[in-house]
């Protein structure tokens, strides 16, 4: 029997024995897309309404051979919580490999967070705090977890939800729906701020002159910028985003493959302190949280996220670090952990010439050259020449400010090629 929700076997099917099962597939790789619970047996999934299998979460039952190289969660049931030692655990903690019963894993990764915030002293009281929001389960759950230890443990915080609307067609106007009922559920103002209103462009506007290859690049350096212009809108004192473990060992992975030792440096940070105006500091609460545990909370709180991945980022390079993370992390748990720590104990020798960080002649945006990267990208949308803003033109910076026409060679090679 399968059914579409979110929500935990009954305590009667959890303590039917060892033959009882709770399995929840999702249809997209990383717990992400329609998710269908399994509680029993089915001898046809598309009849039980799962088109395709992409990642399981093994709730509770004997466990399982995993399945090729599906992502899977598994625990050998019955079992008492190895914390309380009193209730039937109803999972396995990835992180730790602890079975807990929901209430100790509730609490074991609350006070996990509550304890990253006070060791890296995030915030101070009284200081207005910014959420970025974007309806997926890693904002959702730092929403969620924010305000609870922000009640219990007295923080003295003013939260706002703060979301970028992207432009993109059938994914992002769907979870801002998500997140405009995240602020009816927790009670907190929300401001959105657009592409279109900041840059005058949309992403589908952005894909269709750029294609699928460089879109992310776009995307994420007008984000970055959007969050700062909606936090400066919203006069918050800081933004706190909810990159998990899994992204900043991610983040780690990519910059030592491409060689960017200035980002290795400061990927790791799990703050930035103002780097000048018109720059909000920014900090990471769920740093040490891993994505499963994430996606566990999410699933047993019950909250109501958005699940599905962006239509313009399966070919991401993001994308395949994070498989080799994931490949990494089935032989190794802790895999994810020691990629974060080799990336904060990392030292560069003397002598490394390192960029100088200035602000942009344009629009007065942080940058260690005359235009920033959300400029150049800009220049080069709105003269038809995408491939401006990819890879380094930093000798035709001199030219766009001055507004002096390209030659018709540079030109050539900045548009974009038609296949």
């Amino acid at each position: 029997m399968a059914t579409e929700h979110q929500k935990p076997a009954t305590q009667q099917q959890q303590q039917a024995g060892v033959s009882s099962f709770t399995l929840v597939i999702y249809e997209q790789e990383n717990f992400q897309g329609r998710c269908h619970e399994l509680t029993g047996p089915s001898n046809n999934l598309q009849e039980a309404g799962v088109e395709k299998v992409g990642s399981i979460l093994v709730l509770c039952g004997p466990g399982a051979k995993k399945p090729g190289n599906l992502q899977t969660q598994r625990l050998a049931m019955p079992v008492l919580c190895s914390s309380c030692a009193e209730k039937r655990a109803a999972l396995k903690r990835p992180k730790t490999g602890h079975s807990l019963c929901k209430d100790c894993f509730f609490w074991a990764f609350e006070e996990e967070v509550h304890q990253t915030i006070v060791a890296a002293k995030l915030f101070k009281h009284g200081e207005i705090v910014g959420i970025a929001a974007s309806g997926g389960k890693d904002s959702t759950v730092l929403a969620h977890v924010m305000k609870l230890l922000n009640e219990r443990y007295d923080y003295g915080l003013e939260l706002m939800l703060l979301s970028v609307d992207e432009g993109i067609t059938g994914y992002r106007d769907d979870s801002l729906e998500t997140v405009k009922r995240n602020q009816q559920q927790y009670e907190l103002p929300l401001k959105i701020v657009s592409y279109e209103e900041l840059y005058g462009w949309t992403m589908d506007a952005i894909v269709k002159q750029v294609g699928l290859k460089n879109n992310c690049t776009f995307c994420g350096v007008f984000r970055r910028q959007a969050l700062d212009r909606g936090a400066i809108m919203l006069k918050v004192d800081k933004i706190c985003t909810g990159h998990n473990a899994d992204d900043v060992a991610e983040t780690v992975l990519m910059n030592v493959l491409r060689g960017d030792i200035a980002r290795l440096r400061r990927c790791t940070a799990i703050s930035t302190s103002s780097e000048g105006d018109g720059v909000v500091p920014r900090c990471k609460p769920l740093k040490y949280a891993y994505e499963k545990e994430i996606v566990l909370y999410a699933y047993f709180k019950k909250l109501d996220y958005f699940s599905t991945e962006c239509i313009y980022s399966p070919n991401a390079y993001r994308g395949y670090a994070r498989t080799f993370l994931k490949d990494l992390e089935s032989v190794r748990p802790s895999s994810i952990i020691d990629v974060i720590h080799s990336g904060e104990n990392l030292s560069v020798r003397d002598g490394v010439k390192m960029p100088v960080q200035g602000t942009c002649n344009r629009c007065g945006y942080i940058s260690s050259q005359a235009l920033c990267k959300s400029c150049v990208l800009l220049e080069g949308l709105n003269r038809g020449l995408p491939k401006l803003g990819i890879g380094k033109h930093h000798r035709l910076h001199g030219k766009i400010l001055s507004q002096q026409p390209l030659t018709e060679k540079e030109e050539r090679k900045l548009k974009a090629v038609d296949f």
